[in-house]
């Protein structure tokens, strides 16, 4: 496809979808946008007529007539799986709004659906909008993690409070903060993005403990607060706390390995640098009560280097006009952050630790039973 435009389809016209993705689409010069979907036949037709393309009302039918190469789907998380099932169906590229999807049994649908797809048409793309691994601090929080100079890791402790959300928000959408519409709260809407970020840094773990604080400060069914435990296969432990609840809010990683600490906050990335391994002289020193000298290093940022949803997208759609370069997340990867967050849950209900892999089977059955159970009705 050198040299060609990508034709793409919008699904999904409210929040993210018009304010984010319509923009940026419009805006690049290797895109075509050949239409936009949306159940709600006003917002489709008017968005198709603002962008001088086809408005659709059902994604099938736009699969089927609008002549696509790729979609990018901005529908609630429900509907992620079977609309990118039907695409990859039909040899359609995705990009899909995260979370994957709400558990994981649908996540691995997805996946298994694009796996079978790619047998077909091996040039075949899924990515999932997973743009915070642009950003600058994250990115050299990676760098350094991969080059080995923090040694061993011991202890990751992540605060991530900064996702306040009023009670107007729960109230701005039926499907929000509910067990039917959106199937579940912060981890399921607000952290996405930091539970990718965590097992992109950090690694799945092994073993979680969840407690989930349901409607604790909203008048919602879904978790509004999260503090959960993590043990990983190496020794290492991790900590996350989250809530929607704060202000202000705190993000503050903490990543301690034998070499000294990352400490990221308020835009900064301070490295304390041991002279030597915390453990070698742990087990070395003579002295019950040492200490070893460390230096305070404010790590250097490149912040001006190009970050967002169009990052993300941009690199979908040049992989897809090349067959060259990397995704900044393969779609496949986003079962990796719901496997968190469907364990930390999971943990919660059954009110013990949970191994990795989790029963999905089980996890979807406790959904589905808050679902059909669910009393809830919001108040207007």
């Amino acid at each position: 496809m050198a040299n060609k435009k990508v034709k793409v389809g919008l699904i999904g016209l409210n929040g993210i979808g018009r304010n984010t993705h319509l923009k940026y689409l419009m805006e690049m010069d290797n895109v075509e946008l050949a239409g936009v979907c949306d159940i709600v036949k006003e917002t489709a037709d008017a968005i198709a007529s603002s962008c001088s393309t086809e408005a659709y009302y059902d994604h099938k039918e736009m699969l089927d007539r609008a002549g696509l190469d790729a979609i990018v789907i901005a529908v609630p998380h429900y509907f992620h799986p079977q609309i990118a099932i039907d695409a990859f169906e039909r040899g359609i590229h995705v990009m899909t709004e995260k979370p994957i999807a709400v558990h994981v049994n649908d996540a691995k649908r997805m996946i298994e659906a694009y796996n079978s797809a790619k047998q077909q048409a091996p040039e075949l793309q899924f990515g999932i909008m997973f743009q915070e691994r642009t950003f600058p601090y994250y990115r050299k929080i990676k760098d350094i993690l991969d080059s080995g100079e923090l040694g061993r890791l011991t202890r990751a402790t992540w605060i991530h409070t900064e996702w306040f959300r009023s009670q107007a928000y729960y109230d701005s959408g039926d499907w929000r903060a509910t067990w039917a519409g959106e199937g579940g709260g912060i981890l399921t809407n607000q952290c996405p993005h930091t539970l990718d970020m965590y097992q992109w840094l950090l690694g799945i773990p092994a073993r979680i403990t969840g407690h989930a604080h349901i409607g604790k400060y909203h008048d919602i069914e879904v978790e509004d607060e999260v503090t959960a435990y993590f043990e990983h296969e190496n020794g290492m432990i991790g900590h996350l706390i989250v809530t929607t609840a704060e202000l202000p809010g705190t993000n503050r990683l903490e990543i301690i390995g034998e070499n000294g600490k990352l400490v990221y906050e308020d835009r900064k990335l301070i490295w304390y640098k041991n002279k030597m391994s915390m453990l070698q002289y742990s087990r070395e020193t003579t002295e019950g009560f040492g200490s070893i000298e460390h230096e305070r290093i404010e790590v250097a940022i490149d912040t001006e280097t190009p970050t967002g949803h169009h990052v993300v997208s941009g690199k979908f759609f040049e992989r897809i006009l090349t067959g060259q370069g990397e995704l900044i997340a393969e779609g496949p990867e986003g079962i990796r952050a719901l496997t968190i967050a469907n364990g930390i849950m999971l943990s919660s209900f059954q009110k013990r630790t949970v191994d990795v892999p989790i029963d999905g089977d089980a996890y979807e059955a406790k959904l589905q039973e808050l679902i059909q159970t669910s009393k809830y009705t919001k108040k207007r």
